[in-house]
């Protein structure tokens, strides 16, 4: 089981890479990255 475990945890991480070297889903990531960095340096009031 373990074997397997590992072969597809290699399957996915392939998967992402592939998937984020397209363009588009590059622009889609960057969005993602400055939407996280833009909520991170607001602070929360209490």
């Amino acid at each position: 089981m373990k074997l397997l475990r590992g072969a597809a945890a290699i399957g996915v991480a392939r998967k992402l890479y592939t998937e984020a070297q397209k363009p588009e889903n590059q622009r889609r990531i960057r969005e993602a990255v400055n939407k996280v960095k833009s909520q991170r340096g607001r602070k929360r009031p209490r």
